[in-house]
């Protein structure tokens, strides 16, 4: 069994995917070809923003939504403290001040309760990370920072296709970010990533930061970076795209069985009204996360940890460190969470599997 069996997908659509890589070859257009236009106005159109700017990583994605927002040194940006480390890394790399905000214990995504006693003078946004497949309450958060001006970035590395009330992720605020990171609901076959918006001076930016800062070959208006997509990823994930839908579907039914299966015996992921998971990761909370761990790998089922060390915890964030801080949710979290196998093939044979052998570890 795999935690996120790429090839299993890749053999479902091989005949697609190889044509798709022989066609870029064959036409040599390795940078900005035309597979990374139609890519664009493809994401741009399944979640319906005006426009997606795909890049090289979801790490670059949120740089590049930053730089166009105009972050500068010493402003103050409000992180999750319980997510990957690129939501808030690329605010210290901008010589921003990441400020950490504990998470919610019933969908891990940052607790809306407590923004707003972080928010200083110097706060100029909020990066609310859609974690494990699952929005935030993004009407709270967007309510919250148009009372103090300030500007929201949804990370939607890990919930491309999710929705909140109706509406995709990745255009719930005014820019976004997503990350096409392999095991990601939608992935290619090395790092990518994309940034989404409506504002159309935004999108011109972005553009510009994407490439050097150049409004054309050799004219560069501003300081920017090499961040484009190659172009085989986007023929790869224009593939993807055309059946990620109903891979959705899969994830949906595995993660329903899932928590019908081990609800009485473990916490299962909390999905909040109004909110439909793509999920990235199917996610318990169990009390002896090692000994579980031990007896599912002794059957050859792999388990994932999201996240061992919470971000206020990290040693390249101590100087940030407040003593009297606590994060309890987020602490608790890196101690008992523990990631199940998930992906968009998944069998409902392999999830009982997996269920049935975590009852038998904790029957124990």
């Amino acid at each position: 069994m795999q935690f996120c069996d790429l090839n299993r997908q890749y053999e479902a659509y091989r005949d697609e995917i190889d044509e798709a890589v022989r066609s870029v070859i064959s036409s040599s257009s390795f940078i900005n070809g035309k597979e990374i236009e139609l890519l664009e106005t493809g994401l741009a159109q399944y979640c319906g923003a005006k426009h997606a700017i795909v890049c090289s990583s979801g790490t670059d994605a949120l740089l590049l939504a930053m730089m166009a927002y105009g972050l500068q040194p010493g402003d103050e940006v409000i992180c999750p403290a319980f997510s990957f480390f690129a939501s808030a890394s690329m605010v210290s790399f901008l010589n921003g001040i990441p400020v950490f905000v504990d998470v919610s214990p019933t969908n891990f995504t940052i607790d809306v309760d407590k923004i707003e006693e972080k928010i200083t003078l110097r706060t100029k946004g909020i990066i609310a990370v859609s974690l494990f497949g699952q929005c935030p309450d993004f009407e709270a958060i967007n309510e919250l920072a148009e009372k103090y001006g300030l500007w929201v970035i949804e990370d939607g590395a890990q919930s491309f296709g999710a929705t909140y009330f109706g509406q995709k992720s990745c255009t719930l605020t005014e820019v976004s970010t997503t990350s096409f990171f392999p095991a990601k609901p939608l992935g290619c076959y090395g790092d990518g990533g994309a940034v989404f918006t409506s504002n159309d001076e935004l999108a011109h930016l972005i553009k510009q930061l994407r490439s050097h800062g150049q409004a054309q070959r050799y004219y560069h208006q501003r300081i920017g970076l090499n961040a484009r997509m190659d172009t085989l990823q986007a023929a790869i994930l224009r593939v993807k795209l055309k059946h990620f839908d109903q891979e959705l579907i899969i994830r949906q039914t595995a993660a329903e069985a899932y928590t019908k299966l081990l609800s009485d015996w473990v916490m299962t992921p909390l999905v909040n009204d109004g909110c439909i998971s793509s999920w990235a990761q199917y996610t318990i909370i169990v009390k002896d996360r090692e000994k579980l761990r031990v007896d599912l790998a002794s059957k050859n089922i792999p388990t994932a940890v999201h996240y061992p060390i919470p971000l206020p915890a990290q040693e390249a964030f101590s100087h940030l460190a407040h003593p009297d801080e606590v994060f309890k949710v987020a602490g608790l979290l890196s101690d008992t969470v523990l990631s199940l196998p998930m992906h968009g093939l998944i069998t409902l044979v392999e999830v009982e599997t997996v269920a049935k052998a975590i009852i038998e570890s904790l029957e124990d």
